[in-house]
């Protein structure tokens, strides 16, 4: 079998391995502690000494032994933050207590709502006096249009009065003209019947004294003829209109009628009849 010329290396000591690893490992906690207490406790750095062992050499050959580690030299320490400046001094107001707090906001408060009340008032009574003046205004418009209306009324009944004042004056006109007229008329017709009378009465007087009564009448009977004449008094007809039961009677009448033609005529134009109505009794 061959062997190598190589010389054998020394298995190095599994102790101290484990012993370096274990120590680097305490090392790097350390580290980490004091950087997170440094970080968030805001504390000034104290200076921490610690030993670091680098790890061992390589074993020599087995003859000859490993020299001892060297120390290894502590960090230099970390500078100190600055410190902080003092804060400026704070003009000495005394901040007032909770309670005089409250008290100051409350009378705020307060005076705050007296405010809005006295300006409500304030609004209310100037709303007030509004509606006030224009209420009167309006009672001053209605109490105007009423004395209006009041004066047109007035008016109207003064004109409707005096209308029927002139409508009464002026039917008691007409009345009395018509009555007056009336008047006239029957007096007028009066004397017309009055000289119609008298002009038939002449008419029939003429005609009785031309009469020859038969001697046997008796009684005093009537006999009633229309007698047609011209306006000069001509008679041109003789009618017996009602017999009065003697037929001697009515003949001596008719011819009596007939001999007194022309007939007198009337006094005035507008009194002539074309046909009389002439009655006649024996006795009258």
């Amino acid at each position: 079998m061959a062997t190598s010329d190589r010389p054998h290396r020394p298995r190095r000591p599994r102790g101290k391995l484990a012993a370096l690893v274990l120590a680097i490992a305490v090392n790097l906690v350390f580290l980490v502690v004091l950087i997170f207490s440094v970080t968030w406790q805001n504390r000034p750095p104290q200076s921490v000494t610690a030993e670091l062992y680098a790890p061992p050499a390589k074993a020599p050959p087995a003859e000859t032994p490993p020299p001892p580690p060297q120390p290894k030299p502590a960090p230099p320490p970390e500078p100190k933050p600055p410190e902080p400046k003092p804060p400026a001094p704070v003009p000495n107001v005394e901040k007032p207590a909770p309670q005089q707090a409250d008290i100051a906001e409350k009378a705020r408060q307060e005076a705050e709502r007296k405010r809005k009340e006295k300006e409500q008032a304030e609004r209310e009574r100037k709303e007030a006096e509004a509606k006030k003046q224009e209420e009167k205004k309006q009672a001053d418009l209605r109490e105007r249009q009423q004395r209006d209306l009041a004066n047109m009324r007035a008016q109207a009944d003064r004109e409707v009065e005096q209308r029927r004042q002139t409508e009464r004056e002026a039917q008691m006109r007409a009345q009395a003209e018509r009555e007056s007229r009336e008047r006239a008329t029957q007096a007028a017709s009066a004397a017309l019947t009055r000289a119609q009378a008298e002009w038939i009465d002449r008419i029939r007087a003429k005609i009785k004294s031309n009469i020859i009564l038969p001697p046997d009448i008796v009684g005093n009977p009537e006999a009633r003829f229309d007698v047609v004449q011209l306006p000069t008094g001509e008679v041109i007809d003789v009618r017996l209109a009602k017999s009065s039961g003697v037929r001697a009677y009515d003949d001596a009448v008719q011819r009596a009628i007939l001999k007194s033609s022309p007939l007198p005529r009337p006094a005035q134009a507008e009194l002539f009849v074309r046909t009389l109505e002439l009655r006649f009794r024996p006795q009258e």
